[in-house]
C-alpha cells in the first residue's frame, strides 16, 4: 500500500472543452498537430530537395485519407471483425474511437503508391525515406492522445511510475504503455531526422525506411508483452494481434536495410 502512494492517479479529461454537443478532444488535437507539423517537415524537406511546393500540399491530402481510412479499417478488421461485420455502418463512426496503427501504416503505403504514380517523379522508396520522419512524430502524438483518453494501457505494476487510470475504474497501478511507446517513437523521430540531415548523401535509398520499420515495430512488439489485451479474443493467445502484425513489418524493415546496402554496394562496383 505504501508503494502505491508513489504512483500516479490519472483522471485526465479527454475533452479540452465543449460547446453544446460539440466537443474538442485531446486525441483530435494531437491528430491535427501530427498532420500540421508533418506537413511543415515535408514542405521543408521537399524545398531542400528542390521539389515543387504543390507536391507537399498533395501528399498531405493523400496521407491524411490513407492513414485515417487505413487506421479505422485496421481496427474494425483486425480487432473487432465479428462486431463490425454485423454492424457495417458503424465502421464510419470514427468519432466513437477505434483506430489501429498497423492499419494506418498499410493505408499510408497504399496512399503513397497512388501519390507516386499520379504526382511524383521520385521513386516509391525515395518518398518513403522522407515520409517516415514525420510519421514517427505522428506516432508519438497519437500515443499521447491515447494517454489523454486513458486507453491502451498496460498490466498491473508495482513500479513507482505506474498510473491508476481512475476514469476506467482502475484501482491498481498499471504500466503507462502509451508513454513507453510514445517515447520510443519520439526517439525514432529524432534519430531519423538526424540521419536525414547529416547522413542522407551516404545512406543508401531505402535505409531510413528499413530502420523506421525495424525500430518502430520492434518497440511495439516488446511493449505489447505488458499491455492489457485490446480485444477478448487476445486473452489466451501466445502473441497478441499487435505482435502478430508487427512481425512482418520487422522482417520487412530488415529486408529493406539489407537490400539498400546490397544495391549501394553493386552501384559502387559498377562505378569503379
Amino acid at each position: 500500500m505504501e508503494m502505491w502512494l508513489l504512483q500516479i492517479s490519472w483522471d485526465a479529461n479527454p475533452e479540452i472543452f465543449r460547446i453544446g454537443s460539440l466537443a474538442v478532444r485531446w486525441y483530435g488535437l494531437f491528430w491535427a498537430l501530427s498532420f500540421y507539423i508533418g506537413y511543415e517537415i515535408i514542405s521543408r524537406i521537399f524545398k531542400k530537395e528542390n521539389l515543387p511546393a504543390t507536391h507537399a500540399d498533395k501528399i498531405l491530402i493523400y496521407m491524411a485519407v490513407g492513414s485515417i481510412v487505413g487506421a479505422r479499417l485496421g481496427h474494425c478488421f483486425f480487432y473487432d471483425f465479428e462486431y463490425y461485420s454485423r454492424n457495417l455502418v458503424e465502421v464510419l463512426y470514427i468519432w466513437q474511437g477505434g483506430l489501429a496503427s498497423h492499419g494506418g501504416a498499410i493505408g499510408i503505403l497504399i496512399a503513397l503508391y497512388f501519390y507516386q504514380k499520379k504526382v511524383s517523379n521520385q521513386s516509391f522508396t525515395w518518398l518513403l525515406d522522407r515520409l517516415v520522419i514525420p510519421v514517427a512524430l505522428a506516432a508519438f502524438f497519437i500515443r499521447m492522445g491515447n494517454l489523454m483518453n486513458s486507453e491502451i494501457y498496460g498490466v498491473e505494476t508495482s513500479l513507482p511510475w505506474g498510473f491508476i487510470f481512475e476514469s476506467r475504474g482502475e484501482v491498481m497501478p498499471k504500466h503507462p504503455t502509451q508513454i513507453y511507446e510514445g517515447l520510443a517513437y519520439l526517439i525514432l523521430f529524432i534519430t531519423l531526422g538526424w540521419l536525414y540531415m547529416k547522413k542522407r548523401t551516404r545512406l543508401p535509398e531505402g535505409f531510413l525506411t528499413g530502420f523506421f520499420a525495424l525500430f518502430m515495430f520492434t518497440a511495439r512488439f516488446l511493449v505489447e508483452f505488458i499491455k492489457e489485451p485490446q480485444s477478448p479474443f487476445e486473452e489466451n493467445m501466445l502473441l497478441n494481434m499487435g505482435q502478430i502484425l508487427s512481425i512482418p513489418a520487422i522482417i520487412a524493415g530488415i529486408g529493406f536495410m539489407v537490400y539498400a546496402f546490397r544495391k549501394q554496394k553493386k552501384e559502387r562496383r559498377k562505378s569503379t
